[in-house]
């Protein structure tokens, strides 16, 4: 069993570098997107195209917005790898859904704990940037610095990648 953590910004090249180590394991994928549908956002759904472009066909994709823990624990054996991208939009699915985040948080690091297969994340890291001017975007920004913590603890290896470039934070840095 291992956990990754892939961090970074927005189009810096995390996805592509996760799908890369997944490509790279050689297992059978589960690909669990949680992008939302978003009715009428062409530019999104041009976004969500060009991921599923990018991903092997013989992976398997499941598209799941709230119920990332449930996702998990059906997809993950030993022998397979289940890919989650991206937990910044899981949180934010959360967040609008007025889930307890806190609580979700704790069901994912149980789960990670306990997976019995690899497991490969993403997120984004939004802390580097400027204070949030309203309270709803202080408590996002603060909710994904916890969860990234939260996650990062638990994971074998994080990594975070800028300029499509990897820097290994934890783990082995092969």
């Amino acid at each position: 069993m291992s956990i990754t953590l892939i961090l970074g910004g927005a189009r810096g090249g995390k996805s592509l570098r996760a799908e890369a180590l997944a490509e790279a394991s050689g297992l059978p994928v589960t690909y669990i997107a949680t992008a939302p549908k978003i009715e009428g956002d062409q530019e999104w759904e041009e976004r969500i195209e060009q991921h599923r472009d990018r991903r092997n066909g013989g992976w398997e994709t499941v598209e799941e917005e709230i119920n990332l823990c449930s996702a998990i624990d059906k997809a993950t054996e030993e022998g397979r790898l289940v890919f989650v991208d991206c937990l910044t939009l899981w949180l934010s699915n959360l967040l609008y859904a007025d889930r307890d985040v806190e609580q979700q948080m704790t069901l994912l690091c149980d789960r990670l704990s306990s997976c019995s297969g690899e497991v490969i994340l993403v997120s984004n890291e939004v802390g580097m940037g400027l204070v949030p001017e309203n309270k709803l975007g202080r408590k996002f920004r603060d909710a994904q610095g916890r969860m990234n913590q939260r996650v990062a603890a638990v994971a074998d290896r994080v990594e975070f990648v800028a300029a499509g470039l990897p820097l290994c934070l934890k783990g082995d840095s092969n």
